[in-house]
């Protein structure tokens, strides 16, 4: 097996990038330091480069750094990159009409999917989420559809390496009925999420083929009172024709 390169520095680099953006208010060193279990010295020189290519920004006053304009630009520039997000938007916005509930797009992002479109229902009380937000991998019906993507083989051993965490009493966190869930996603082309992610609230969501290193789904997320076992079904269907529909559209298919 080929050995996989390691580059610590570039860890620890993106581990004070990401805990300094969840932070509200940013972080001091001593904060970093203190989180991540990674040494003061370390952190001040990690930072101190960060902050001189501007990925960081530091509050002369209160010592904090948060996210600077270099990581915001860079981000700017891999989200218009993503060009199936034209291709899908129309369906989605069809989608949306036909189930009037909301309909997001996202793309895996190793243990995690995170959201880089969303349609939001036009009901008052509706389900919604920020782009850029972070979904676990293992949660929900678009989770199940990234794992049936993948070989049986590599799809059973991500799920026993990976503790499957209960959010709700729904939760299935069985792997054998998580692994005879992925065979039904591999049948009918979609996944179906009953109350397991968040209780009250259902979802389901079909794979869109994938475009250069992007994984990406479509899914529908609403209320149970509005998603109940009569509208299952259309809903199903409907979210299954609206991801053929842009796979036809990225395929160049009229």
């Amino acid at each position: 097996m080929k050995k996989q390169y390691q580059a610590p520095i570039v860890k620890k680099a993106f581990l004070i990038l990401k805990a300094i953006s969840i932070a509200n208010r940013g972080l001091r060193i001593s904060e970093i330091s203190s989180q991540l279990d990674i040494s003061k010295s370390t952190v001040h020189g990690i930072t101190a480069a960060l902050e001189d290519q501007g990925a960081l920004i530091r509050d002369i006053d209160s010592k904090r750094y948060t996210i600077g304009t270099t990581l915001m630009e860079l981000g700017k520039a891999a989200y218009e990159k993503m060009d199936f997000k034209k291709a899908a938007r129309p369906a989605m916005e069809h989608l949306m009409e036909q189930c009037r509930e909301s309909v997001f797009l996202g793309v895996r992002n190793k243990d995690s999917v995170t959201v880089i479109d969303i349609v939001e229902s036009r009901k008052d009380f509706k389900i919604t989420s920020p782009i850029g937000t972070s979904l676990p991998l293992l949660a929900g019906s678009v989770g199940k559809v990234f794992l049936s993507k993948m070989t049986r083989k590599d799809a059973r051993a991500y799920i026993l390496g990976n503790a499957l965490t209960r959010f709700t009493p729904k939760t299935i966190t069985d792997p054998e009925i998580y692994l005879r869930a992925l065979e039904t996603v591999r049948t009918t082309g979609v996944a179906f999420d009953d109350e397991e992610y968040i209780s009250g609230v259902k979802a389901v969501a079909a794979p869109i083929q994938s475009t250069g290193a992007y994984n990406p789904a479509i899914w529908v997320v609403g209320f149970t009172a509005g998603m109940d076992k009569k509208q299952i079904p259309a809903i199903m269907a409907q979210t299954r024709a609206a991801a053929l529909e842009i796979n036809k559209k990225l395929a160049g298919t009229p």
